[in-house]
């Protein structure tokens, strides 16, 4: 009960990341007004069109930037909103990501705590679609800094080289893939995870990392759905890094398609 108080005290607020999005798009929207006013005259002696025409453009990316925000709130709040809509809404809110960080540092928000709450924006998001994939088409993703810096086994191409010692989380993670019949990726950096999500070709993934790595993996991968997973830092950054394999573990089920699971085995009995 404790434990359950804590971590709702430390959670991440979603209201971080959309107030300070939603502002963006209302600065957005006034600056592109202020570009407006200030060409008017001149565009007015080009072609008395033109400000006409400058105007309805602005007008539109305005109402596009907000309208995109207003979306993602709503579906934080549980409305259905059209697959194609939310897509394109996603897209300009990551477009405005950069400007809700300088935002947030204009209001002393640490950008840690705007990379929180967008996470936990994208995970909420990704829950509610109640996407299920085969198990073979879900992917955990993890730096390497998740094993022991001591460890002589290498895992960065192959997992299966880890022994299980429990020293560190690589060895749950490995016991995860085998239990569901995921897969499971450790990079050394950017480069070599999207080289495995392209060898890999996961419909799922399941992301373990910082608070900025998931913010870029998230919005790299964009529209395939990632859970992001935080890790834990006991050492700092970087080093000897721990995850909690709960999470990790609802985030599969979370994905996970039972129904084919279970008729796999019904299959396997016959």
């Amino acid at each position: 009960m404790k434990t359950n108080m804590m971590e709702s005290v430390l959670k991440p607020k979603k209201r971080i990341f959309v107030s300070l999005t939603l502002g963006s798009a209302f600065l957005g929207a006034l600056f592109i007004y202020l570009c407006w006013r200030v060409a008017l005259p001149g565009l007015a002696q080009i072609n008395k069109t033109l400000p006409m025409l400058f105007g309805s453009v602005g007008i539109v990316v305005a109402l596009g930037l907000l309208a995109a925000v207003c979306a993602i709130v709503l579906a934080i709040l549980g409305f259905p909103i059209i697959k194609t809509f939310y897509f394109w809404a996603w897209k300009a809110v990551n477009m405005l990501f950069p400007f809700a960080i300088g935002l947030g540092r204009i209001f002393n928000i640490p950008r840690q705590r705007i990379e929180q709450s967008f996470i936990e924006v994208s995970n909420h998001l990704v829950r509610q679609h109640k996407i299920k994939v085969p198990a073979s088409r879900i992917m955990i993703l993890t730096p390497h800094c998740i094993q022991l810096d001591t460890c002589v086994h290498k895992i960065t191409r192959n997992i299966e080289n880890c022994r299980q010692c429990g020293g560190c989380s690589v060895g749950a993670l490995l016991g995860l893939s085998h239990k569901y019949g995921i897969h499971v990726g450790v990079a050394t950096g950017g480069t070599l995870a999207r080289q495995m999500v392209k060898q890999i070709r996961p419909k799922a993934i399941i992301a373990v990392a910082c608070e900025r790595d998931l913010t870029s993996g998230i919005q790299d991968v964009f529209p395939l759905p990632v859970i992001g997973v935080l890790n834990e830092r006991p050492f700092g950054p970087c080093f000897n890094t721990r995850v909690d394999i709960n999470k990790v573990e609802a985030a599969i089920l979370d994905f996970l398609d039972t129904e084919e699971a279970d008729g796999s085995k019904t299959k396997a009995k016959q």
